[in-house]
C-alpha cells in the first residue's frame, strides 16, 4: 500500500489514509509526502471505533474515490459511499469482503478473473499492476550482515510462514557449497526455521534479517533473488527483483507462474523441490551468460508492465471511472 500511495501522492492525487498503528516507517514516510494520517483498529470483534474513525475522515476529506487496500478494511466500507468505493484485491479474497464496493481491482489476470467470476460486471473491475523502482538504491554492506564480499548470496523476501517455502529454501541452500542466504522478514516460523537451519548446519551461511525497510539496499548487494512460495496470488518478490536487476528464481505457485517464463525472465522450478531449487540457483551461479541473460528479460517485463508510470495511468484511469460514476 504505501508505495502506491506515495506514488500516487507523486503524481499529484490529494489523499487522505486511516490505518492501522504500529508502522512508525510506514507513517513518517506518509506524512513526509504530506498525506494527513487517521488511526484506526480495523477490527471486527470491536468495530465501531474503525467506523467512527472512517466516517469522521471521509466527512473531512470529501473523497472522489475511497479506496480499500485489503479485505480486512473493506469489511467496514461505509454503505453509503458504495458508488464511489473501490476494492483492492491482493489474494483471492471472497466478494463479500467488499460487499460495500461497487468497484473491483485485481492485481493480476488471474485475480481479475476471479473477480468476475464471483458475479462482478465487466465494467465495474480492472487489473492494475503493482510496480517497483529501485533506481540508485546503494547496496547494503555486506561486512555488516556478516557476508563476504565475494559470496554468492540469495535474497527471500517474505513473511515466515508455512505458505512461503522458506523450509525447502533451507533444505536447497545447503545443497548449494558457498551460497549465502539472507532471510528478510517475520512471522511465526522464526523459530522453527532457525532449528531447521542448525540442524543442516548452515548457521555461518544464513543471516535471519527480521522486518527490514531496505528492500532496494538488500537487493544490490544480492546475486540473485529466491522465491520459494507454495501459494502465492501474484508476489511483488517476483517485480522487486526485475526492477532491481536481479536473476530470479521462483516456483511455480499461481502468481509467478503467470508471469515468469521460465529461462526468459526467470527460472521456474517445482514446488516443494528442494534439489530443483538448489539447480536452479547453482545454474545462475556458474552458467555463463545465463545470470545476464535473465536479468535482460527481467527488466523487459519490468519496463512493459510494472513501472511506476503504468500503475499512476491505470490508477487515474479508473479513479476517472469510478468519479464519473461508470
Amino acid at each position: 500500500m504505501l508505495e502506491s500511495v506515495l506514488a500516487l501522492a507523486s503524481a499529484g492525487v490529494a489523499q487522505a489514509v486511516v490505518t492501522r498503528p504500529g508502522s512508525a516507517y510506514r507513517v513518517e514516510r506518509l506524512k513526509q509526502a504530506g498525506i494527513p494520517v487517521t488511526w484506526a483498529r480495523f477490527d471486527r470483534y470491536l468495530p465501531w471505533g474503525t467506523r467512527r474513525a472512517l466516517l469522521h475522515a471521509i466527512g473531512a476529506f470529501q473523497p472522489d474515490v475511497i479506496q480499500y487496500w485489503m479485505g480486512r478494511a473493506g469489511e467496514f466500507a461505509p454503505a453509503a459511499y458504495r458508488a464511489r468505493s473501490v476494492a483492492w484485491y491482493g489474494g483471492y479474497y471472497k466478494l463479500a469482503r467488499f460487499r460495500n464496493c461497487d468497484w473491483h481491482v485485481g492485481l493480476t489476470r488471474d485475480l481479475l478473473r476471479h473477480i468476475r467470476d464471483q458475479g462482478v460486471a465487466e465494467n465495474r473491475c480492472a487489473i492494475i499492476h503493482t510496480y517497483a523502482d529501485f533506481e540508485g538504491q546503494a547496496a547494503a554492506d555486506r561486512a555488516g550482515l556478516a557476508t563476504p564480499s565475494d559470496a554468492p548470496v540469495a535474497l527471500a523476501l517474505a513473511r515466515l510462514h508455512e505458505r512461503k517455502g522458506l523450509d525447502t529454501l533451507l533444505d536447497a541452500t545447503s545443497k548449494v557449497p558457498g551460497l549465502y542466504l539472507w532471510i528478510a522478514g517475520e512471522g511465526p516460523l522464526e523459530a522453527d526455521l532457525k532449528a531447521r537451519c542448525t540442524r543442516l548446519g548452515l548457521d555461518d551461511r544464513v543471516r535471519f534479517l527480521g522486518w527490514r525497510n531496505d528492500r532496494g539496499a538488500l537487493l544490490a548487494a544480492s546475486t540473485l533473488v529466491a522465491f520459494p512460495s507454495r501459494y502465492e496470488p501474484f508476489g511483488t518478490v517476483t517485480v522487486d527483483a526485475w526492477a532491481a536487476s536481479r536473476p530470479l528464481v521462483a516456483t511455480d505457485a499461481v502468481g509467478p507462474a503467470a508471469y515468469v517464463v521460465d529461462g526468459v525472465n526467470g527460472l521456474l522450478v517445482r514446488k516443494d523441490d528442494a534439489d530443483a531449487l538448489a539447480n536452479a540457483m547453482r545454474r545462475v551461479i556458474e552458467e555463463p551468460g545465463l545470470a545476464e541473460s535473465l536479468v535482460a528479460g527481467g527488466r523487459a517485463s519490468h519496463a512493459a508492465t510494472f513501472t511506476r508510470e503504468a500503475f499512476v495511468r491505470d490508477s487515474l484511469a479508473l479513479y476517472a471511472r469510478v468519479a464519473k460514476g461508470g
